[in-house]
């Protein structure tokens, strides 16, 4: 059976690229003013992305009547696993007596209600990028037929509210439905930057919403037993960082948040506690060597220390030391020393470790300098 998923798994090289929602959006509005303009709905519209280079999309609806046009296209995002694959972005555009273009989000598209975000408070959820995008295209459009009114621009997902609830959308103050969002235009699949960026734009929000103590997870499972441990922090404290835990803390430091709370498991905090700051699976192996060395530094006995070096997983090592107060404490105080040593900022540093059933296996709190004498090498 994993033979069979290997052979199934593709390769990120041969995977296929797919269009942003403001490449989308974008075109959907080229393809409603052309229609408004010339009294035909193009069945398709090619436009330049930021990356360079030209995509034709295809419009798959659209409504006409006297003074406005409607046309809706299929998002697709390739092979990535987007949220907004095969959503219906729609471009509603209509001439308007104030000169201009006047562009906004309508249903499913939504609206921001907390600073730190790169689109102000109150306005819909259109990120810069593609908003420069959509008023290219509309700028074309007036230059090229001599308009001398404005134009409308209304940009709707329809099922862009349900949507939203599989993101942090609401978590960041983007309420009513999702982002039209993008830099380069295409998709790329599991791609590290675009997880890179919502990290900086959730470390904004906390930061805009007054937060100074963030908790920083690997992810789901890793969250819910930090929202458990610290019940009082807002929604907006929590930041899911993934692999990126040097990234995350580098972000932290520049904006000078006074306290960070590190929750996470034994696999990928045993490799912070040596130092890792890319924890993928594949940037870097467990050592059972280091888990060792950390157990014969607490006094743990040699034919426990030989059990440790033949475990399979470091979820193994934490089963077999679990109940052994110092082992999981100076394995903490070490991801505490390392985040820290990262920074090279003044901020209190604290690490919690959970089995994977959620019991607590140990913490350090509120480290704010480095002990030689106690941080373990290796």
């Amino acid at each position: 059976m994993n033979e069979q998923k290997k052979r199934n798994k593709k390769d990120p090289s041969q995977m296929r690229h797919g269009y942003t929602t403001g490449a989308c959006a974008t075109a959907m509005t080229k393809a409603a003013l052309q229609a408004l303009v010339s009294g035909k709905v193009p069945d398709e519209v090619t436009i330049y992305l930021p990356v360079g280079q030209y995509a034709t999309f295809k419009v798959t609806a659209f409504e006409v009547s006297d003074d406005e046009v409607m046309c809706e296209t299929i998002k697709d995002a390739g092979d990535d696993p987007d949220a907004t694959h095969q959503a219906r972005i729609q471009s509603t555009v209509r001439y308007s007596k104030e000169e201009g273009i006047h562009l906004d989000g309508g249903v499913g598209v939504g609206r921001v209600t907390k600073a730190g975000l790169p689109v102000p408070v109150g306005q819909a959820a259109i990120n810069p990028v593609p908003r420069k995008m959509i008023c290219g295209v509309v700028q074309e459009t007036i230059e090229k037929y001599l308009l001398n009114c404005g134009i409308e621009v209304v940009i709707s997902v329809p099922d862009g509210e349900e949507i939203a609830e599989k993101t942090l959308n609401g978590r960041l103050g983007i309420i009513g439905g999702i982002s039209i969002l993008g830099t380069r235009g295409t998709v790329v699949p599991f791609s590290s930057s675009a997880y890179m960026a919502s990290i900086v734009q959730a470390i904004n929000v906390a930061k805009e919403s007054g937060c100074e103590h963030l908790v920083i997870t690997t992810g789901g499972r890793s969250e819910k037993f930090a929202m458990k441990q610290y019940p009082h922090l807002p929604e907006e404290a929590f930041i899911e960082m993934g692999d990126f835990v040097g990234f995350t803390l580098k972000n932290i430091a520049r904006k000078k948040i006074p306290r960070v709370s590190l929750v996470g498991m034994m696999g990928k905090f045993s490799k912070v506690a040596q130092g890792v700051m890319m924890v993928h699976s594949k940037s870097a192996p467990i050592s059972f060597e280091f888990l060792a060395g950390i157990a014969n530094k607490v006094g743990v006995d040699e034919a426990k220390q030989r059990e440790i070096l033949q475990a399979n997983t470091a979820s193994q090592v934490g089963e077999m030391l679990q109940g052994n107060e110092a082992f999981f404490a100076a394995l903490c105080k070490n991801c505490c020393y390392y985040a820290l040593n990262h920074m090279n900022t003044d901020i209190k540093v604290s690490t919690t470790l959970y089995a994977m059933n959620g019991d607590c296996l140990g913490k350090a709190e509120n480290i704010d300098k480095l002990d030689e004498d106690d941080w373990y090498r290796g």
